[in-house]
């Protein structure tokens, strides 16, 4: 049945798809359940910046599937494309904490021991987002033991293939010599930098004229890396903003827990290369 015009405009009918149908905009609002009681003003906006976080981290692991599928049929550029929108992604991700630091800790500290003890700690979806880029640690898995949907979602993105073991298999078949032991690793474990991996790249970055479709890709890669650096960064910044050095609401070490992953890095061997760069060639040698 199709819907009433008026003015241009179609009025639709109640079995047409319109805006909210399709969106479930009706479901998404009605998700935003406040424990505090009467509510706390800015909980709502602690609820909404999680959920939000939440829901691009199911988008970047649906962008990541189709990298990875376009490394797998040889287009760079496919693969390129959705590293771009990733950084893009996280870049909104990192910016959001500024919206979460309107809240003062006086404000947080009226509905922050309701929380107690649910934490982002206890995200499945960004610590498959880690595991899937190679940062697997099977300690985590312990964590989620009674939330069996997201123990199962840890567990797959365990045992199956990091994106950097795609990439690696990508550059193999485009004849980069890189080593087989490399190449037939046990995927289900985590990544440990490779020196040989390492002098690849070193080539394609000291002789980029000549490998520039791969280099492109390769600082697609550090640009999308240095994006959660960034954010790590400024989450550290916000949480002790808010609480200082109290204990997170899960019961971790809340700011010196998170000042202890910034340091972790899905493509090691892209940012220790570039204290090489140019070293057998005389580059950044004082002029005489």
């Amino acid at each position: 049945m199709s819907g009433k015009i008026e003015d241009g405009l179609i009025k639709p009918t109640s079995s047409m798809v319109t805006y909210s149908s399709y969106l479930k905009v009706h479901e998404i609002l009605s998700l935003q359940n406040q424990l505090s009681s009467p509510p706390e003003h800015d909980e709502l906006l602690f609820i909404v910046i999680h959920q939000t976080y939440e829901l691009w981290f199911k988008q970047l692991l649906h962008e990541l599937d189709l990298a990875e599928c376009e490394l797998g049929k040889n287009n760079s550029f496919g693969a390129l494309k959705t590293l771009k929108r990733m950084t893009e992604i996280q870049n909104i991700l990192t910016q959001q904490v500024s919206i979460l630091e309107t809240m003062t800790p006086n404000d947080f500290n009226l509905f922050r021991s309701r929380l107690n003890p649910a934490s982002g700690f206890q995200s499945h979806q960004f610590r498959s987002l880690e595991f899937r880029m190679g940062l697997k640690d099977s300690a985590y898995l312990a964590f989620f033991a009674s939330q069996p949907e997201g123990l199962k979602a840890l567990e797959s993105a365990k045992s199956r293939p990091c994106f950097y073991d795609h990439l690696l298999w990508f550059l193999a078949r485009q004849g980069y010599k890189i080593p087989q032991e490399v190449l037939s690793r046990d995927v289900s474990t985590a990544w440990q930098p490779s020196a040989p991996v390492e002098d690849v790249f070193l080539t394609i970055y000291e002789n980029h004229q000549d490998h520039l479709s791969t280099y492109i890709l390769l600082e697609a890669l550090c640009d999308l890396d240095q994006q959660f650096t960034m954010w790590r960064y400024r989450h550290i910044a916000m949480v002790e903003r808010m609480i200082g050095s109290r204990i997170g609401t899960g019961g971790s070490s809340g700011v010196k827990y998170l000042a202890s992953t910034v340091g972790k890095r899905f493509f090691p061997e892209l940012w220790s290369l570039r204290g090489r760069i140019g070293s057998n060639a005389g580059y950044g040698q004082p002029v005489t």
